[in-house]
């Protein structure tokens, strides 16, 4: 009984007073809970979001103090506006949140399968546009479906042209997360930055994610999930806010600490052999940084 009572809450929570937090996707489930968080804590929170008005209304709903801004990350100029509007404010932590998952098969305004372009390239772009402000921490959300379907990145074919499954891309996109972490902090590293790079889960987390699956057999499936097995979003969103505010290595990576990491208080778990890939990691970054036009803004320092 001690040992869940001193499990880690929100109560655990540093004073952030005086610091900023970017959150994508903020506007509902499990962006929505990391904001409010942050905002508690006393940070300055920016809703980065794809729809304005439901940002507001998200927003609104949050005691602390909060911006609202567009990002639309299956949209490369997006990406690309919002850094350029940032104006060199100092930015403490910049939560990689939004994501798509098990959509039928589709593409990005730039031509990339949505899952990947969404997941993954999205976020990449911003981070590295983003990076010469951050003054802490990146953290982005991973998933333990990271470990379903082929456990590996298609660089023959990373838009799954010729054998698109929704699990497939999905899986491949939480995959590049996590090698995306890897990379990312092996470079600040050998720059010399004291920015940490690391990733969260949340479980299996109730939020309106799970809705929009290509099959309807598994939106149901998922839906009774949800209501037998899942943990609200406020706890799924709690691994994420422990990322981004323990004192934790770079390249850490949290989640549940349940049976399965379904459920249960944050704490650091492992990783697939796969997402552990150092090789696969730089050759990720190389194709993701073909694939953008974006390169690591250190990479200066990094040669020397």
């Amino acid at each position: 009984m001690a040992e869940k009572q001193n499990a880690w809450n929100l109560t655990h929570l540093p004073d952030l007073a005086g610091r900023t937090a970017v959150v994508t996707g903020a506007n509902s489930g499990l962006g929505l809970r990391t904001a409010e968080g942050l905002a508690r804590a006393g940070a300055h929170v920016v809703f980065a979001v794809r729809d304005v008005e439901r940002g507001r209304a998200a927003a609104a709903s949050v005691n602390g103090s909060t911006e609202v801004r567009r990002l639309d990350l299956a949209d490369l100029s997006s990406v690309r506006e919002f850094a350029d509007g940032w104006e060199g404010r100092p930015l403490s932590l910049l939560i990689n949140n939004a994501g798509v998952m098990m959509l039928p098969e589709q593409r990005t305004r730039d031509g990339f399968e949505m899952q990947f372009g969404t997941n993954h390239l999205g976020h990449f772009a911003l981070t590295n546009l983003l990076l010469p402000y951050v003054t802490d921490r990146v953290v982005t959300v991973a998933s333990s479906a990271h470990r379903l379907g082929d456990q590996k990145i298609h660089f023959d074919d990373v838009n799954l042209t010729s054998h698109y499954s929704p699990t497939r891309a999905y899986a491949q996109s939480k995959l590049a997360n996590l090698l995306f972490l890897l990379e990312l902090q092996r470079r600040l590293t050998e720059a010399g930055s004291s920015v940490r790079a690391t990733a969260a889960h949340p479980g299996w987390a109730a939020t309106n994610l799970q809705s929009h699956h290509a099959s309807a057999l598994m939106r149901l499936g998922m839906a009774i999930g949800n209501r037998l097995m899942a943990q609200d979003d406020r706890a799924g969103a709690l691994p994420t806010l422990f990322a981004a505010t323990e004192d934790i290595p770079g390249a850490s990576y949290a989640g549940p600490d349940g049976l399965g990491e379904w459920r249960g208080a944050p704490t650091l778990v492992s990783r697939s052999r796969a997402a552990s890939d150092t090789v696969a990691a730089r050759r990720l970054w190389v194709v993701s940084e073909e694939m953008t036009g974006v390169r690591f803004p250190l990479e200066a320092a990094v040669r020397g």
